[in-house]
């Protein structure tokens, strides 16, 4: 259950609107096989980062230029790969609401912007007019970067704006950029201790209130 107050909205992608966990296992079991790496030890790190700095945390004795290569191979494969790719529940619909309220909404992902891109219409979810992707940003998750930058363009502070996120790395970094933070699905651990959390998006009502807008479901 929800009840928040905000003046913006901050979605992460991958597992907060976007189910593409088929298409992300698949991309790091091959990278994992391929380096001799579990990969249940590579997504328990790298869901919610960017993949450079997966690739790097893993194989940090590689020239950056290797590095780069190796995180870009990653990326390729994953934008032609879009099979299985569905929306959160409720997630569509729910940005709609949103919009026909006119809440300002931003979308903050870790994921490169034709990779964002592409998800998001394969799983018929409309993209904000705000994007925030890993290009546009010096530090990745869990620094708080992307969400300040976030806010930023909703001509919002952080502190205003209600963020959804699923992964610890997400989380840490709206719960550092001083959004209120709500977490998406089943995660349970020490950043998601005193949060608000939703399983989806079905139900959740936007209403006015003053100049702001009140989340309830």
């Amino acid at each position: 259950m929800i009840d928040i107050v905000a003046s913006g909205v901050l979605f992460d992608m991958d597992g907060t609107l976007v189910d593409s966990t088929s298409v992300v296992e698949g991309a790091w079991s091959r990278f994992g096989a391929q380096h001799d790496i579990a990969p249940s030890t590579i997504l328990a790190f790298s869901h919610g980062r960017q993949t450079i700095d997966t690739v790097q945390h893993f194989l940090p004795d590689l020239p950056y230029a290797e590095q780069r290569r190796l995180a870009d191979e990653l990326v390729a494969d994953e934008v032609e790969n879009t099979h299985g790719i569905i929306e959160i529940p409720g997630a569509a619909a729910f940005l709609g609401r949103l919009v026909d309220a006119g809440v300002p909404v931003a979308l903050v992902t870790s994921a490169p912007r034709d990779l964002a891109l592409n998800r998001m219409r394969a799983a018929g979810v409309t993209v904000p007019e705000s994007v925030v992707t890993s290009e546009d940003v010096e530090q990745g998750k869990p620094h708080p970067d992307g969400y300040v930058r976030g806010a930023a363009l909703l001509g919002l502070r952080a502190e205003d704006c209600v963020a959804f996120e699923d992964a610890p790395a997400g989380l840490q970094s709206a719960i550092a950029s001083g959004a209120t933070t709500v977490v998406v699905g089943e995660l349970d651990a020490d950043v998601t201790v005193g949060l608000a959390r939703v399983h989806g998006f079905d139900g959740i009502e936007v209403t006015a209130e003053g100049a702001a807008f009140r989340l309830r479901g």
